[in-house]
């Protein structure tokens, strides 16, 4: 994700500054009147190349899952450009602000010619400005309400259905008013292929062609309740399911009116397009959905998505898998697609943290998954026993491969843990986040 992100701005760098250098200013120009020009452009530059990024991987391109790590990594990396698009679109609007400071200071003289525009083209451009500005402001809203972690995920999604269209209206005012030299100058190429990436996105967005290729529809097969905050749903595909690797994910749709949740699968796939899912009540969807389906319902899943597969792991490596609650789902479905050929499985150390072992209904189900596997050795850490996982107890961090699905606090003091221990651990880890 950073090198992605490190990337683009680079680039967007280099080809203001080789603008920059190939600009001759008037003689008469004031530096602050020609820092503030350049400021602007940079800024809007890259805003406009960070929302471009951010909506182009809004389309779900699973051809970027393995340069980037998985669709969970795809996800965080649309977050993060948008979140800094936005960010550098406010630094814009600021800077545009700026121009009274400017004339306040020093004043109206060292001012650099505005570009002559006439007719038409004029009535475009004086419509571009508006729009850029109050999309600005629209897109500044939408940061706040991602931000805050707290607003309902159902009204953040209604209302995240409008990023396309404020795409549009920023990619509008982008090409309106970039300097006119820009198209003459490597910066116009780059600028014009990453507009047309971002304007692509947000029309497969608009007229919901994304991920409509890898959907299938189904139907409920069995709900029932594991434990009292968890539901397992198995559903029955239709032969456009194009099958899925251990570990992986999919966009599940049980009501239209909702759209689409990411679940992990936590079956193996057998060939009859059978998917079970493990789903935890995390909000007021997930907690009323045992009660909400019926069996025969009609279903749509979307995928598969990720790189949390086991066949990636490497057979030289000493294997230490690490669950943190519901995120044992993925090695559910690893277990599950050992049972066929347990001389398959390898030697690996399985650690699985839950609150009360004595209680937990996954506990069972891991004992008898791992029960025919001679190679992996389970593990259960009761926090209500005093068993909290720490890093010490995993061993020895030379020639480890780590795998851990869980809470993102559990992930970070691991590491943290086992950094201390004297070696950068090779840690991969699903980061399920998608808002």
């Amino acid at each position: 994700m950073k090198t992605l992100l490190a990337a683009l701005i680079a680039a967007v760098g280099v080809v203001w500054g080789w603008d920059l250098l190939n600009t001759a200013f008037p003689a008469t120009a004031h530096p602050l009147w020609i820092a503030r020009h350049e400021a602007l452009n940079l800024s809007g530059f890259l805003a406009i190349a960070l929302m471009s990024l951010a909506m182009l991987l809004a389309t779900r391109p699973a051809w970027l899952e393995g340069p980037l790590g998985g669709m969970d990594r795809i996800y965080r990396t649309h977050k993060w450009a948008g979140i800094l698009g936005v960010s550098f679109a406010a630094v814009h609007w600021l800077v545009e602000m700026g121009d009274d400071i400017l004339k306040s200071t020093i004043g109206r003289e060292g001012r650099l010619p505005k570009e002559k525009f006439t007719g038409f083209l004029e009535i475009l451009r004086d419509l571009a400005k508006d729009m850029g500005e109050w999309a600005i402001y629209a897109l500044l809203l939408m940061l706040a309400i991602t931000l805050w972690k707290r607003f309902p995920y159902r009204p953040w999604r209604f209302l995240h259905r409008a990023m396309p269209v404020l795409y549009l209206a920023v990619a509008f005012h982008a090409v309106l008013l970039a300097p006119r030299d820009y198209w003459l100058q490597p910066a116009g190429a780059l600028l014009a292929a990453l507009i047309a990436a971002g304007v692509y996105g947000a029309i497969r967005s608009l007229l919901g062609g994304i991920g409509r290729a890898r959907t299938a529809s189904g139907e409920v097969l069995a709900v029932e309740q594991a434990a009292a905050d968890v539901t397992t749903v198995r559903c029955r595909l239709d032969r456009s399911w194009r099958g899925h690797r251990p570990g992986q994910f999919a966009f599940v749709t049980f009501d239209a009116g909702e759209g689409a949740h990411p679940f992990t699968i936590a079956s193996a796939d057998h060939g009859d397009g059978v998917v079970a899912f493990e789903i935890k009540a995390l909000g007021d969807y997930t907690r009323a959905l045992g009660s909400r389906l019926r069996v025969g319902q009609p279903v749509q899943v979307e995928g598969p998505y990720g790189c949390f597969d086991i066949e990636r792991r490497d057979p030289q490596a000493r294997q230490v898998w690490i669950a943190g609650g519901i995120g044992v789902t993925p090695f559910l479905a690893w277990l599950e697609s050992l049972q066929a050929d347990p001389a398959r499985a390898p030697s690996a150390e399985l650690h699985y943290c839950t609150r009360d072992r004595e209680r937990d209904a996954f506990v069972p189900r891991l004992e008898a998954l791992c029960s025919p596997l001679p190679g992996i050795r389970l593990y259960v850490h009761g926090a209500r026993q005093g068993d909290a996982l720490q890093a010490a107890a995993l061993g020895d961090v030379k020639n480890a491969e780590f795998w851990f699905c869980g809470p993102t606090g559990l992930a970070e003091a691991l590491r943290a843990g086992l950094t201390r221990m004297g070696r950068r651990p090779r840690f991969h880890q699903e980061a399920f986040e998608m808002r």
